[in-house]
This record gives structure tokens, C-alpha cells and sequence, in this order.
């Protein structure tokens, strides 16, 4: 078998998903993913063409709700150290976690952090309302459908700004293949080059997946046991599935395969994207007591390498305007995927939280607060790592009849620098005095055990 010279675009991604016939019905489908006991990470999707399914589970989920918290509120605020001693009180007493606790209180953005130097509260506040899982298991709002925050995932932001650490490095994951199923792709290239028929296509993918092998899966700056890692993990899997057009987005959107032509990176190129906050995102008032988040928050970048032989990347000066294109449509409709699918949101909220935790800890309100953190500080009294750890991930190829060149694979991520947008070139300014009126409104006189009020 011979590669022809103009016949082929073959696109290896690093992630399971659908063939074929599957793809149409994508859209229709409430998807998670699923990680078994090798660590292999696997798209899991409930069938619900009509959504009618996912509605009535949800609708019966709200109905079920018996906590006050179960009101819809446009502003619901948390106090920290209260949620905190709350928590710990039950954990004392040996008891679970209420589902308002668990699920901060219905919150479906983290909007505001507020600090009160009367009562030396930390407050978070955001809009709130009823919540059930959907048919994947995902915790989400029986309103609009969004993801509610979780107490896990705030607990594993703010220890990775917690009271005296001094913490530079980056939040993410990577998934990638490895440098031996590189150079085995390098290979097999090098021998297949030449002449294709129709009928070699099967063994052509086949032979690009087996030499490939498995993707590893890499988690950094935050526990890879933690649902903080599976949600960037997730996140940065289906979009390249997005992009491959093997997932369909629920939204209009142009795959990258739609616009990749024939030797746009060349026989060893490699495309990559990321996921990174667009670091713009945080506005502080005058006095430095309140911090507000705004905008969508997340970009997709993108970048192309060049694979030598052996298995080595390069970085690449080429510019792949598919790619290009890609991201940036990504990045322009991402508000509208975030409300269709749920995952893009969540990946919001945990940068969100990265960025409220960043400012905590830069602006010192631990300290003047004199919070450490109490039971949230330990994994033995209130564990995240919880959760089973993505190691990897199998091949999948797509292939199209385009063109003479082979483009493979594609890599990327989440980067995630929180206090980058704290940085004063990045900060907006409270010129109105909005957030600083937002926080004094706000503030309450707390009865005794409570931490939560709208």
C-alpha cells in the first residue's frame, strides 16, 4: 500500500468518539465521559433525540428539592469561612454534606468575590436556582440547563492559592502522544508513501491508529484524581472531536477538517490547540474589596509543530489557516456551546474559581480575614481526590479524500496562568462604582449557622 500523491487527508486525533452514521445524531445526545480502571478516558452518550427525556429527568429532579436554596435568586451570596464551618461541623458530627453545601447553593456563576472587614466574611456571590442531574449525571441548573458550581471544585482552586503558597505555576492538561508512537507514525508514513486505492483507506487508518498507539493524558498544577482536572480534560477531548468533525457541535460551527487542505502543514505536521482564560476578565474596585468577573472567559489558541523522524516536535512558523479559522470560530461562538453543552461552561467555572482563589490569596484575605482554610485545607477531612485519573486516551483517524498530504496528529490542552489577570495591564476599572455599590448592597448581618442569602 502506497500513499497517493493526491488523494488523501488523513487526520489522526488523540480521542475516542462516533463513526459514520453517528455524527448526525451528535447533536441530540446528552454527553460526559467515562473513565475505567486503566485510567483510558471514553465519550459516554445518552440517546434523547426529542430532549424530552432530559427535561422530564430534570423537571423531576427540581420538583424534588425541599431546601430553600431551590428558589431561583439573579444574586446569591456565600460566605466562605461560614460554608467552611458549616462544613466542618457536620464532618465533626459524622454526617454527608447537605446538596446545598455540595452544590454552593444552586450558584451557576461565580460573579463577585466580596470581602467584609467588619465581619472578616470572604464572600462569593453569583446567580443561583434549582438543581438535578442530567441524564450524563451532571449536576445542572433546571432552568437554564448551566452547570452549578461545586464545593469540590472551589476547594481544589483555593488550595492551589491557598495561605502561604507561592504558587507561579500553571493550571492545565495536555493530551499528547507519546514520542515512540511518533516515531512508529514516522515510519509507517515513510514506508506507505506513494500509491492508494479507495480499497486501502481501511488498512491506511488502521495502520496510522495501531502505530500511534494510545494518548497520554497529562494533569497539571491541580490533582489529576480531581473532578477539577476531568472537567478541563473533558473539555479539551470533545473539541478536538469538534474539530476533527467527528463530535457535532450543537451549534453552528466549522470544523477544522471542513477547511484543511492538502499539505497545509506537510507530511510531519502536527496542529495543536489550547484552551486558555482570556486573562481581560476581571474588573476591582477603587477600595480593593470587591472583584467582579466578566466576559465568557475562555479563548482557543493554536499552534503548529513539526515532527522529525525520531518522534521530536518542533515548534512550526507556518501558519495553518484552518486552524486559525477554527479557533477563532471556536472562540466567538463559545458563549453559545457553553449554554448547549454543558462542559464549556463548567470549564468557565473552574477558571473562574482559579482567578477568585488568585485574588484571595494576592489580595491577602486569609490574613485579613484570619482564615486558613480550616477543613478545606485537608484531604484527609474533606478529600477531592475522589475521582478516577485520565491517564490516556485511544487514536481516533478521520480521513477525507483531499488531497497528497498526511496531517497528523493534533495535541493541545488547557493553560491556565489565574493571576495573569490580576496583572494591572489586565484589570478593568471600576470607573462607575458599580462593584463597589454591588458589594455594600450585598452585605448582611448573618444569623448564627447561616452562609448562604440572596
Amino acid at each position: 500500500m502506497r500513499l497517493a500523491r493526491r488523494k488523501w487527508l488523513v487526520l489522526a486525533a488523540l480521542l475516542a468518539g462516533w463513526f459514520g452514521a453517528e455524527r448526525d445524531a451528535a447533536a441530540q445526545q446528552v454527553a460526559g465521559v467515562h473513565v475505567d480502571a486503566e485510567g483510558v478516558l471514553k465519550l459516554q452518550v445518552h440517546n434523547d433525540p426529542t430532549g424530552e427525556l432530559n427535561r422530564q429527568r430534570l423537571a423531576q429532579g427540581g420538583a424534588a428539592l425541599t431546601t430553600e436554596a431551590a428558589e431561583a435568586s439573579p444574586l446569591r451570596k456565600i460566605s466562605l469561612r461560614q460554608l467552611e464551618q458549616a462544613v466542618a461541623a457536620r464532618i465533626a458530627a459524622g454526617q454527608q454534606l447537605t446538596d446545598e453545601m455540595r452544590y454552593l447553593g444552586g450558584l451557576t456563576r461565580l460573579q463577585y468575590v466580596f470581602y467584609y472587614p467588619e465581619s472578616k466574611d470572604i464572600v462569593i456571590a453569583g446567580p443561583a436556582g434549582p438543581w438535578a442531574q442530567d441524564l450524563s449525571g451532571r449536576v445542572v441548573s433546571v432552568s437554564t440547563g448551566r452547570p452549578v458550581l461545586q464545593l469540590e471544585d472551589l476547594v481544589v482552586a483555593l488550595r492551589a492559592y491557598a495561605p502561604g503558597v507561592k504558587n507561579k505555576k500553571p493550571i492545565g492538561c495536555s493530551i499528547d502522544p507519546t514520542r515512540e508512537g511518533q516515531e512508529r507514525l514516522q515510519q509507517f508514513l515513510q514506508q506507505a508513501y506513494g500509491n492508494v486505492t479507495p480499497a486501502d483507506e481501511a488498512a491506511l487508518v488502521d495502520g496510522i491508529r495501531t502505530n500511534l498507539g494510545m494518548q497520554t493524558v497529562t494533569v497539571y498544577g491541580v490533582p489529576n484524581k480531581s473532578h477539577f482536572a476531568t472537567v478541563m480534560v473533558e473539555a479539551d477531548y470533545r473539541m478536538k472531536l469538534i474539530g476533527l468533525g467527528v463530535e457535532r457541535p450543537p451549534i453552528p460551527l466549522t470544523s477544522y477538517i471542513e477547511k484543511a487542505r492538502a499539505g497545509s502543514l506537510g507530511r510531519n505536521g502536527m496542529v495543536r490547540w489550547f484552551f486558555v482564560p482570556d486573562y481581560e476578565c476581571v474588573r476591582v474596585s477603587d477600595d480593593g474589596l470587591a472583584m467582579e468577573l466578566v466576559g465568557d472567559g475562555v479563548k482557543l489558541v493554536g499552534e503548529s509543530e513539526l515532527v522529525d523522524s525520531d518522534g521530536t516536535r518542533h515548534r512550526s512558523t507556518h501558519v495553518d489557516k484552518a486552524s486559525q479559522m477554527f479557533a477563532l470560530g471556536f472562540t466567538k461562538k463559545y458563549p453559545q456551546l457553553a449554554e448547549r453543552s454543558p462542559v464549556y461552561a463548567q470549564l468557565r467555572d473552574v477558571i473562574d474559581m482559579a482567578v477568585a482563589a488568585a485574588y484571595v490569596q494576592q489580595e491577602d484575605l486569609y490574613g485579613k480575614a484570619g482564615w486558613d482554610l480550616g477543613v478545606f485545607a485537608s484531604e484527609e477531612k474533606f478529600p477531592v481526590e475522589t475521582h478516577a485519573a485520565p491517564t490516556q486516551v485511544e487514536t481516533v483517524v478521520t480521513s477525507v479524500w483531499k488531497g497528497s498530504q498526511l496531517v497528523t496528529p493534533l495535541g493541545g490542552g488547557v493553560v491556565l496562568h489565574p493571576k495573569r489577570a490580576l496583572e494591572s495591564d489586565n484589570l478593568l476599572a471600576d470607573d462607575k462604582q458599580t462593584l463597589r455599590d454591588s458589594r455594600q448592597k450585598a452585605q448582611v448581618e448573618l444569623a448564627a449557622g447561616q452562609w448562604w442569602w440572596d
